[in-house]
């Protein structure tokens, strides 16, 4: 039997425009005090769509019908822009998912007085270049995390299961009766960690699923994004970027006080800036745990970069992102500023070919040495 795992994001949306006047303001790292997701650490697949060109469909993905990528006036960088009754496939070339493994994205919702579904869903695919339909996860188990948006324009989180013994339909179980609520034109941040069987999901700073033993056991090899709209006389559109599928966790504690030397892809920076996002919360956290549980250890804290823009600008960024990593561990986990020296190599030790995203994303990294 085929496994798919389907994660079932649906909202009713109002327009960007509109939410243009609602000057959203990014999370600080004070708003995600009890995150405690920690990123994987070797990036296996990473796509901003940087490479791509405006107007184009990324290179590194397949679909079986329209979308492009854009800017917006919101929101820097590039974004793919979905289009409801589509299915969109990252070619990720592995044959099997390790056992860990973390995915993180981005996404807006768009369009006008619209409705629909956005659906991330696991599974196995024999054939990764056939893309499967949009109206077509029929023959598997699934399971449906839902987001809705109400007719008076919030934002709902709920989670349900939907299993399927491979007939239409099945029984409808809720797991997870937390609610939450969001604005539309908001840009929200998705974490996920598959451990095993064990599954935790985040919407922004909110854990609202942690069950041990949630996936089916299969041989999982492929993400899929699917949208659907809801009414036929309506387009549903839905801005998607930064995502982020990496192979597992360090042990920091043994890392960095046995081994002497912690590299971390973990705490991440807006892009060109030393500011910290606030996602880098959970990673942070377990460093100053591991600190405050050595009183006696000192580190040096040396970033890196890729090898975009200049040299000597990406020195400099380099050294400015380790001091705000020591700044940061000295003001919201209250370790001694003493204890910590800072450097930045900017992308002159390069971890990994600085030819591909996924090679740039494993560069920019933020390496403790045990002093």
């Amino acid at each position: 039997m085929k496994y798919l795992i389907s994660l079932l994001i649906t909202f009713s949306i109002t327009t960007l425009c509109q939410a243009q006047n609602d000057n959203p303001s990014p999370a600080s790292l004070e708003s995600y005090s009890k995150f405690d997701f920690v990123p994987g650490e070797r990036v296996i697949f990473f796509d901003d769509f940087s490479q791509d060109n405006i107007g184009d469909f990324p290179l590194k993905w397949n679909t079986n019908g329209k979308g492009e990528v854009v800017t917006n006036n919101l929101y820097p960088g590039k974004w793919l822009k979905m289009r409801d009754a589509v299915t969109y496939l990252p070619e990720i070339t592995s044959k099997k998912f390790p056992e860990n493994y973390t995915i993180e994205y981005d996404m807006v919702v768009t369009g006008e007085d619209r409705q629909g579904s956005f659906n991330l869903e696991f599974t196995s695919l024999a054939n990764k270049g056939q893309v499967p339909a949009a109206s077509d996860p029929s023959g598997n188990a699934g399971l449906f995390l839902t987001t809705e948006m109400a007719g008076d324009g919030s934002i709902r989180y709920l989670t349900k299961t939907t299993l399927s013994n491979g007939e239409d339909g099945g029984a409808t179980t809720d797991i997870n009766d937390a609610t939450l609520t969001g604005k539309p034109g908001e840009k929200f941040h998705i974490s996920i960690a598959v451990n095993k069987q064990r599954f935790r999901y985040y919407i922004n700073s909110t854990k609202v699923l942690d069950l041990p033993r949630l996936l089916p056991e299969a041989n999982y090899n492929a993400f899929i994004f699917r949208m659907w709209a809801w009414g036929t006389d309506h387009v549903f559109d839905a801005l998607f970027s930064n995502f982020r599928y990496a192979e597992g966790t360090t042990d920091v504690r043994s890392k960095l006080i046995t081994e002497g030397k912690l590299v971390t892809r973990g705490i991440l920076f807006d892009v060109n800036s030393d500011k910290i996002k606030a996602e880098s919360y959970g990673t942070l956290k377990e460093i100053a745990q591991v600190l405050k549980d050595n009183t006696t250890v000192k580190v040096k804290i040396i970033g890196h970069t890729d090898s975009d823009g200049n040299a000597a600008a990406n020195v400099d960024l380099s050294k400015r992102r380790a001091a705000s990593v020591k700044n940061s561990l000295n003001k919201d986990f209250g370790i001694d500023a003493s204890r910590m020296e800072t450097d930045g190599k900017g992308a002159s030790e390069p971890a990994s070919p600085n030819t591909t995203p996924e090679g740039k994303a494993n560069n920019r990294r933020v390496e403790f040495i045990k002093l």
